[in-house]
């Protein structure tokens, strides 16, 4: 059964929660840990991109991030990580918290995003791969899972090389 999720922007209170959170969804804590060192990180941190998918009880279960990175020397942003509580996986709370981090990039005027995932997941919002669009990596990952959206029609994507915020190591 298809659900209709509430979104909205993390508050602090919701810091402790998105780790718990984050730390669930996650084999190793480590995608917490960068969560945790983009939030510190002043050049990658956008107020208002980390957005939460919340159950009636306004409690969030879902998780998406947008960070500044850049492609070539044009700004973008970097979807990751994006994470949902394991028991509430597959229905629906990662998608919305997703669409909410991309429109709340597009009012704020934000043109492109690029991220790092699962082929089969990422399409569904409109990502495509990054390749074809001159649009790559300094380290090797698979074609497919790197991808990339324009938020505004009017400005297609760059081609370059993605430059993560310093926390991602890459």
């Amino acid at each position: 059964m298809s659900r209709t999720w509430n979104t909205r922007a993390e508050t602090g209170a919701d810091i402790p929660v998105v780790r718990d959170m984050v730390t669930a969804a996650f084999p190793t804590p480590e995608e917490a840990a960068l969560v945790d060192a983009l939030r510190a990180d002043p050049g990658a941190w956008i107020e208002g991109l980390s957005l939460v998918a919340v159950d009636d009880s306004d409690r969030p279960v879902g998780h998406a991030l947008l960070t500044r990175c850049h492609i070539g020397d044009r700004p973008a942003l970097c979807l990751a990580p994006v994470a949902v509580r394991p028991e509430r996986q597959r229905g629906g709370a990662g998608t919305a918290a997703v669409r909410a981090a991309l429109d709340a990039a597009g009012r704020l005027g934000e043109r492109h995003v690029v991220v790092l995932g699962h082929p089969e997941y990422y399409p569904r919002f409109g990502f495509t791969r990054a390749s074809a669009h001159g649009i790559g990596l300094t380290v090797d990952v698979p074609d497919e899972a790197l991808m990339a959206l324009t938020l505004d029609a009017a400005h297609p994507l760059p081609a370059g090389t993605v430059r993560y915020a310093a926390p991602f190591g890459i």
